[in-house]
């Protein structure tokens, strides 16, 4: 379980930002990890505001949800720079969804982060495919700290880290559930690309 540092010490009277990247593939938590860590900070009372891609209505239109049904408040953007606008003198700012923001959300980050901001971000490490995600790869090379989660493969019961497509789509984006995704071990997740290209 992710713990927040202490930032006391020489630096303990400037307020220092730092950026939290929590990554896996479908059904490992993700989500649900960000909701603890943003409902600590809300009972720290600290000011909080939560930000995810207008494009994920999934569960809903506003709010961030897990697949526990687990939610909490959130604004939808366009586009990431958006966030600057509107993350106002907030302490800490939460994204899901990070691999669907454009490009322009690594940047965002450092921003937000250098200005003393606590950053949580979630999202899918690599897509359908198994190769790196969006702006994903960069969010995690520029962060202090980075959770990987994992589902249970279901088709091995191994660990799992890979989403595997049931259906033949062949859109990098493609919003789905349970009956589009599965989590899948390495080894299954191979043995059901191998299926695939046969």
């Amino acid at each position: 379980m992710f713990i927040e540092p202490n930032l006391g010490g020489k630096y303990a009277q400037e307020r220092v930002g730092w950026i939290e990247v929590i990554c896996g593939c479908m059904f490992s938590g993700k989500t649900e990890e960000l909701i603890r860590r943003l409902n600590r900070a809300i009972i720290a009372k600290q000011k909080v505001e939560i930000f995810k891609p207008v494009s994920d209505t999934r569960y809903h239109k506003t709010a961030i949800v897990s697949h526990n049904e687990n939610e909490i408040r959130s604004t939808p953007v366009n586009f990431a720079n958006d966030i600057l606008l509107l993350a106002g003198d907030c302490d800490v700012v939460g994204l899901d969804e990070a691999q669907f923001f454009d490009s322009a959300i690594v940047g965002v980050c450092n921003t937000l982060a250098n200005s003393g901001k606590r950053i949580i971000v979630a999202g899918l490490d690599m897509d359908y495919e198994g190769k790196p995600f969006g702006p994903m790869p960069n969010l995690l090379a520029v962060a202090e700290f980075v959770t990987k989660v994992h589902a249970i493969c279901m088709q091995t019961g191994e660990l799992a880290s890979f989403s595997f497509r049931l259906n033949s789509n062949d859109d990098q984006l493609l919003l789905g559930e349970k009956e589009a995704y599965e989590a899948r071990s390495r080894r299954a997740f191979v043995n059901g690309m191998k299926g695939r290209s046969a």
